[in-house]
């Protein structure tokens, strides 16, 4: 749908009002989306992890959404096929998490593994396994305190299936993600009888990165060809990741600005702000990220945690890079050689081989040789 956006009028507008009404973001509600819904809007894109653009898309109508319930207001229980969605199923998966039951990735979604584990709680504390959250088992979760101390045990589980799949990265599944494409181009800059698009750059450097991941051993998977058709949603995206078992996702973007002296390079990573997130994915994030900033002398603009649903709703560890920005003519000049890209592709490959390494075992920034990797997997 056309994002929802300031001037805009209608029963859209008026339920979005409410909501952060009910959130203490704004004060009343209004048939208008005027400053005040903006400014709400921002805040609250800010302390979910969304992109903070004041816009109302698809995914932060989403978020709005499941803002709205607060864990006890409703029963909870495993819907097929639509599942329950809501920040109180988020909120109970943390609880269960914190006391030690593996229901995934707190994403929201009350699906199997939440109901599994909700029924084990439930026999461990003599109620009727039913794996649904009634009154009875809301009143036993808030009896009783956390079982796990030390971190998160997702993440923990997550961490230690890496140091167990050793330091090889045959056989490993790869899923690369470049933005946009179809329908989409993403950021479009005309360049005299040129037009560079996001969408071919970020297709390039997939296809790069494919063979050189293929070379070295690893199963990759792109989530998308060079061509047209209707583009791919995250949410598209993330489902096919799952489906397809990949190790690791990686989406490949490059970034706009209205102001052209915005440049360098950003890597962003599953996580709240607030404490909650995926150590594998920050890790992953770090890596490609210095290894792109000492291989390619890109500004270095940090990591970031988001809770984009292309990084929360992958079953992997995710990260996503933007590479650039095509509105810097210093970086599009960069961008647009073929030399450079590959310089951007050999600094992923080397940080997913980092990722692999015991934390022991690490190897300086800059300092794998990618040939040497391609030649370890054919002998």
């Amino acid at each position: 749908m056309r994002p929802i956006r300031r001037g805009d009028r209608g029963p859209a507008v008026i339920e979005i009002n409410q909501i952060l009404a009910e959130l203490d973001l704004l004060t009343g509600g209004a048939d208008e989306y005027d400053n005040d819904t903006e400014r709400a809007v921002r805040s609250f894109q800010q302390t979910r992890g969304l992109s903070v653009d004041g816009l109302v898309g698809d995914e932060t109508w989403r978020a709005l959404d499941a803002a709205r319930w607060r864990l006890g207001a409703r029963a909870l229980y495993h819907a097929i096929p639509e599942p329950l969605v809501g920040e109180d199923v988020r909120t109970l998966q943390e609880r269960l998490l914190e006391m030690g039951y593996d229901v995934g990735r707190a994403d929201g979604i009350f699906g199997p593994n939440t109901a599994r584990s909700v029924a084990q709680f439930q026999r461990e504390v003599g109620l009727q396994p039913d794996g649904a959250c009634g009154p009875q088992t809301m009143h036993a979760l808030k009896r009783l305190g956390r079982k796990v101390v030390g971190g998160r045990p997702q993440w923990l589980r997550e961490a230690e299936a890496f140091r167990r799949s050793g330091p090889n990265l045959i056989g490993k599944v790869i899923v690369i993600d470049p933005g946009h494409g179809g329908s989409d181009p993403g950021i479009v800059v005309p360049d005299g009888p040129l037009r560079w698009t996001e969408a071919d750059l970020a297709f390039d450097m997939a296809a790069r990165l494919e063979g050189r991941l293929a070379a070295a051993g690893m199963r990759v998977h792109l989530t998308r060809g060079p061509g047209g058709g209707p583009a791919l949603t995250d949410l598209a995206r993330a489902d096919l990741a799952n489906e397809l078992g990949g190790d690791l996702f990686i989406s490949l973007h490059i970034d706009g600005h209205d102001n052209p002296e915005a440049d360098g390079v950003a890597a962003f990573h599953y996580g709240t702000g607030n404490g909650v997130t995926s150590t594998v994915g920050e890790r992953l994030a770090g890596l490609v990220l210095r290894e792109i900033v000492k291989r390619t002398g890109l500004r270095n603009c940090a990591t970031h945690p988001k809770t984009w649903e292309l990084l929360r709703l992958t079953r992997m560890p995710a990260v996503r890079v933007d590479v650039g920005y095509l509105t810097s003519p210093a970086d599009r000049e960069r961008l647009i050689d073929p030399a450079f890209r590959d310089r951007v592709v050999e600094a992923v490959v080397a940080a997913v081989q980092r990722m692999y390494f015991p934390m022991e075992a690490d190897v300086p920034t800059g300092s794998i040789d990618v040939r040497s990797l391609r030649a370890a997997a054919v002998s």
